[in-house]
């Protein structure tokens, strides 16, 4: 592994822990053991690591739905996908993605563009895994933009409100729909 891998691997850890938004060179470059010129050095920018760490975090999130077990149904699928969503590296992955998002939607870029790259690339993971619980191809292209909003959105709330009867029932609800659309 490159140096520059070692520190991307090491960045993105870092971003996963204290986040994107206020991200400053110095005190994570501190926090991996070098500089922010060595950081600027092996990146290019500070927008340059930002895209690599988005990057890396999608392909982690990516690499957890690859290695997630198919569920039985389609909507067991769903609540399976549920649970990861809001334990562990995907939780991780899942806020930084938001607080990325975030900034895209303000405009900001490298952000704008690197949710745009991440959107695509877990949609083709979203589509793989509901198709191995059950779903047609195209049933699972139908639904993913309906599946990855509403995951996102509890995802949202569950940072607020992490165990509410509302929510739960909101991501069962999902399932059913999301089994019914794909049959």
């Amino acid at each position: 592994m490159s140096r520059r891998d070692e520190l991307l691997q090491q960045a993105t850890d870092y971003a996963l822990e204290h986040g994107l938004i206020g991200l400053s060179l110095r005190p994570m470059a501190a926090a991996l053991g070098t500089s922010d010129r060595m950081l600027l050095y092996h990146f290019g920018s500070k927008d340059a690591l930002v895209i690599a760490v988005i990057d890396e975090s999608t392909r982690r999130s990516s690499e957890v739905l690859r290695d997630l077990p198919p569920a039985q149904t389609v909507r067991a699928g769903v609540l399976r996908l549920w649970e990861v969503h809001t334990d562990g590296q995907l939780d991780r992955c899942q806020h930084l993605y938001e607080q990325a998002s975030a900034s895209g939607l303000l405009g900001d870029e490298p952000y704008r563009s690197a949710v745009r790259q991440s959107n695509e690339i877990w949609a083709v993971a979203l589509v793989d895994y509901l198709t191995a619980c059950g779903a047609t191809r195209t049933g699972a292209r139908r639904v993913v933009p309906l599946l990855d909003a509403a995951l996102m959105g509890f995802h949202l709330d569950y940072g607020i409100e992490a165990d509410s009867a509302d929510l739960r029932r909101g991501v069962r609800d999902l399932a059913d729909a999301v089994h019914r659309l794909t049959e």
